[in-house]
């Protein structure tokens, strides 16, 4: 039977490596998101988005290999487990929980709180083609949660020895990074239902059962159910 890791203690030698990590997820993404970066996200330039998706890519390899080679932890010390079908199974039950309750909860706090929804943003997803949200779903489902799940919260909670507060400060950092794409709706809603997804890989400590998830909500939400409706336009979600 396999054992969830819990964070290393961090040592003197790989302090500088857990910074150096943390600062090429976080300042390395908000730059890809920033008005220097606008070319990247331009629908009318599929080959510069591209570029944008390879450099995502590209920050999350970084950070796997300062993982293995600068820290020299093991991926397991990012709450990556070997391969079980039980993870693809939490991960799928979570899917069902979050369509179910969470997400209805979370936009029910975002209207409550008089603020838009998931229009501006998903007007401007959609003007990618298929293939290119596909991609995309890959990017932020794998390179998202290796991160902004597995490794963000592993190390805030090695420097911090706090791990709830680690998981806090990763949750409401992710969602400001959303609002220059999806505003401050998005954001609060998010923050409400992705509090309680953040509760469940402290308890599961399971990083590809949050692949799993991830990567399945959003190719429902940004590949699937637009081919059949345009689910945002709908007053409520506006």
């Amino acid at each position: 039977m396999l054992e969830y890791s819990r964070p290393a203690r961090i040592c003197r030698g790989n302090t500088t490596a857990v910074l150096t990590g943390l600062a090429l997820a976080w300042v390395g993404t908000a730059l890809l998101i920033s008005p220097l970066a606008r070319k990247l996200d331009d629908p009318s330039r599929l080959s510069l988005a591209l570029v944008g998706q390879a450099l995502f890519w590209a920050l999350a390899v970084a950070v796997v290999a300062s993982v293995l080679f600068w820290e020299k932890q093991p991926l397991r010390s990012l709450w990556l487990q070997q391969f079980r079908w039980q993870s693809i199974a939490w991960g799928l039950l979570l899917v069902a929980a979050y369509y179910a309750i969470l997400w209805p909860f979370g936009d029910w706090v975002r209207r409550s709180a008089g603020l838009p929804g998931f229009g501006a943003g998903m007007d401007q997803v959609t003007r990618f083609p298929v293939w290119y949200r596909m991609v995309a779903v890959a990017g932020a489902g794998i390179g998202e949660e290796i991160l902004f799940r597995g490794y963000s919260v592993t190390r805030l909670a090695m420097l911090t020895r706090r791990i709830w507060l680690a998981a806090l400060i990763t949750l409401v950092g992710f969602y400001l990074l959303h609002v220059p794409v999806w505003g401050w709706g998005f954001a609060l809603g998010g923050l409400v239902s992705g509090a309680a997804v953040m509760a469940f890989f402290i308890w599961r400590r399971d990083l590809l059962a949050m692949i799993v998830f991830h990567v399945s909500t959003d190719a429902i939400g940004l590949v699937v159910a637009p081919l059949f409706s345009e689910w945002w336009k709908k007053p409520a979600l506006f």
